[in-house]
């Protein structure tokens, strides 16, 4: 299986054996940072930190004066890595180590830009606001996305890219020191507290011919239970992903569930397309582009929610989730091998499956072999670790070995 692990520029930029390492491991490519949302990173094996602190969303490569020129969307740029362009650094030492580099950009997801421009962010029932993320229903959210994928995505150096976080963002972020979890939220109460009632959906939910107040007023009504005690949403949601969009109906009605469910999946499917056609644009022909996702249309965050069938009729594949146990796994594989044509045509969309294998962040990096093997089953074709940067050093030995099984795997099953 064609395997990738994701990277930071940091973490390779400044330790001149970084690349050798990661090359080690067995991956045949590195997912490269090439835009990224705000974070504290652990680097155990640098030569010079330990710690990198990314204070904002910002790119990690010198933006196109021209292009941002006078508009008030626009990435900011990093200041935490030494050099000009980190990304393309990075990319250099990765590629003369005999890897070959995508790049990963974030997009619908800037607590900096959200936070400087309040107006731009998603508003839910109750009038706050998320500044981390961007409502994409507005267009002008919409041309700022579109623009920094096309420049982001096609970095010198890269072969292809990921894109996290191109749909809706909501409530769910992880922010900084975040004290959100003292009444728990089901799946369905997440999506409820997710829904955007900024002008621009105000008028979306008009448009279809239900007033817009009613909406709000029956999220508030159905989230009252919530905070109250009284049941209702608390908890996990029984039945995975479809249990989740049933507990949906049961609470806001399946007429209005559907009406604001469609508004914000058309919202959702003509960004990606957007997204990709100006990636496609700026990148010319045998350039891969794949989204990170969910099979659930419904949910948020950095694996977008996306109907299968359409998602791989408009990019080259998906990345998905796939940490936890077998059935975490075939609930979030399965809904895409489904839809996809058999794995073996030339032009079969991929399904890639990320496994984290960091054991601290819940990772499982001693069984990636049978993990990898039981995602193959389920039609995955390649696999994505996460995070290769902020792995330590026996977590990395388990990948090493793990690979070499899965090398010896493949190779007996090519032959029978």
């Amino acid at each position: 299986m064609r395997t990738a692990a994701f990277l930071y520029p940091w973490d390779v930029v400044g330790d001149p054996d970084a690349a050798r390492r990661i090359a080690e491991l067995g991956v045949q490519q590195v997912t490269l940072a090439a835009a990224y949302h705000s974070t504290r990173a652990l680097t155990p094996r640098h030569p010079r930190h330990r710690v990198v602190t990314a204070r904002h969303a910002a790119v990690l490569y010198p933006p196109d004066a021209d292009r941002w020129a006078g508009r008030a969307l626009r990435p900011y740029p990093q200041e935490w890595t030494a050099g000009p362009d980190p990304f393309g650094e990075a990319a250099r030492a990765l590629t003369d180590a005999g890897l070959e580099v995508h790049s990963w950009v974030v997009l619908a997801h800037n607590g900096r830009l959200g936070a400087e421009r309040p107006a731009i962010a998603v508003r839910n029932a109750y009038g706050d606001r998320y500044p981390w993320a961007p409502c994409i229903a507005r267009p002008e959210v919409r041309a700022y996305l579109r623009d920094l994928a096309a420049e982001a995505a096609t970095r010198p150096g890269a072969r292809g890219t990921e894109l996290e976080s191109c749909g809706w963002y909501g409530l769910a972020h992880l922010h900084a020191h975040d004290k959100i979890s003292g009444v728990p939220l089901s799946g369905a109460a997440q999506y409820l507290m997710s829904l955007c009632f900024c002008e621009v959906c105000e008028a979306g939910y008009d448009g279809l011919g239900v007033r817009a107040r009613d909406v709000r007023g029956a999220v508030v009504r159905a989230l009252e239970p919530v905070w109250t005690g009284a049941g209702g949403s608390e908890g996990p949601s029984g039945g995975g992903r479809a249990g989740e969009w049933r507990e949906v109906e049961k609470l806001l009605g399946g007429e209005l569930s559907g009406l604001v469910r469609g508004w914000r999946e058309a919202a959702a499917r003509t960004l990606r397309r957007e997204v990709v056609a100006a990636v496609r644009g700026a990148a010319g022909d045998r350039f891969r582009v794949l989204l990170h996702a969910d099979p659930a249309p419904h949910r948020c965050g950095a694996n977008v929610g996306a109907d299968p069938a359409d998602v791989l009729a408009d990019t080259d594949g998906v990345v998905v989730p796939c940490t936890g146990d077998e059935a975490a796994r075939t609930d979030a594989l399965a809904p895409f091998a489904e839809v996809r044509a058999q794995p073996a045509a030339p032009d079969a969309p991929v399904l890639a499956a990320n496994l984290t294998i960091v054991t601290a962040m819940g990772g499982s990096p001693g069984t990636l072999a049978a993990d990898a093997a039981h995602a193959a089953a389920l039609g995955a074709g390649e696999l994505r670790l996460y995070h290769a940067g902020l792995a330590g050093d026996g977590d990395l030995a388990a990948v090493r070995r793990e690979l070499a099984t899965v090398r010896r795997n493949t190779a007996r099953n090519s032959v029978a």
